[in-house]
């Protein structure tokens, strides 16, 4: 079935760039971040979101950011990218001419990234590996970008936090995937080097770290909280030598709340249920605090969390 998914989508994704589709889009998606670097200020980074490759606003935010702090690298770093139709810096490699490197667990996928016109048009590398904290600076090093980045995007639905410990890449705009459901306490689930968002557990609930988990990592390391996103899925950070350019244009930083009704059934289909209304499932489950090393429980930290 999966392989089946996959051939449908690359059919479909190979027939809108026949149409010109691709091109019309990269062409709208310019268009609309020229429109919105125009405004003196916007009120969050929510007013910055448009789509053409990203999941949600993300190509939006991170065109605004890079036109407003001028990053001196202009390379990225993206991993957990599946077959990279969807992605967080698909679009800056068509519209800016970025290079960069991404990295996702499947060969499968990277052999259909690799077969893309992107693999030899532009200054790209796609690579294999299951990534873990302990292989990543490895990675990145080995392939040119273990000193500094233009932007990361940390994506692998799982053990996000203790990887991007682990790299010491200097960053001007990072992007961290969060779970919402964990709160405001700094918390993550465990370290496993073979961690499976589904494995863990079936309702696909238990995965990843808290936006304070993230904040009390990147913060500590003389980064800037911009916000997230409106689907309250990402959050952005700015190093701090770009603070001042931030703030001269960003009125708010906030978070927005996730909504979304991803919750599995058990027997693998989709409950329709936000995280709130079946969070009873995962209340059990072991999660570390990050600031204190404490470990806790799904549902010690969300009331350690609550006012």
């Amino acid at each position: 079935m999966i392989a089946i998914r996959r051939k449908v989508r690359k059919t479909l994704f190979n027939v809108r760039r026949l149409m010109g589709v691709e091109a019309q889009a990269v062409l709208l998606g310019q268009i609309r971040a020229e429109q919105i670097l125009a405004k003196p200020t916007i009120s969050s980074l929510a007013e910055a979101e448009f789509r053409v490759f990203s999941q949600w606003g993300e190509d939006g935010i991170l065109s605004w950011l890079v036109d407003v702090i001028g990053p001196g690298e202009h390379s990225f770093v993206e991993f957990g990218v599946e077959d990279y139709h969807e992605s967080n810096t698909r679009y800056l490699l068509h519209a800016r001419g970025w290079r960069g490197l991404v990295i996702d667990g499947s060969a499968a996928n990277i052999a259909d990234i690799q077969a893309d016109q992107i693999a030899y048009k532009h200054d790209f590398v796609a690579l294999a590996s299951f990534i873990t904290r302990e292989n990543i600076a490895v990675l990145l090093n080995a392939n040119g970008f273990g000193e500094r980045i233009g932007i990361l995007s940390v994506d692998i639905d799982g053990v996000d936090y203790w990887v991007l410990e682990a790299i010491e890449a200097r960053c001007d705009i990072i992007v961290v995937e969060y779970n919402d459901f964990f709160g405001a306490a700094p918390v993550s689930v465990p370290y496993d080097p073979a961690f499976a968002r589904l494995d863990q557990h079936w309702s696909g609930m238990y995965w990843g770290a808290s936006l304070g988990a993230f904040r009390h990592l990147l913060e500590g390391r003389g980064y800037v909280f911009a916000g997230t996103n409106r689907a309250g899925t990402n959050a952005f950070f700015v190093d701090s030598l770009h603070a001042d350019k931030l703030a001269d244009r960003l009125q708010q930083k906030v978070n927005w709340p996730c909504r979304m009704r991803e919750v599995r059934r058990q027997d693998g289909g989709l409950a329709l249920k936000t995280y709130a209304e079946a969070g009873q499932h995962i209340a059990h489950l072991p999660l570390v605090n990050v600031a204190t090393g404490e470990s806790v429980r799904v549902v010690d930290a969300l009331v350690q969390a609550s006012p």
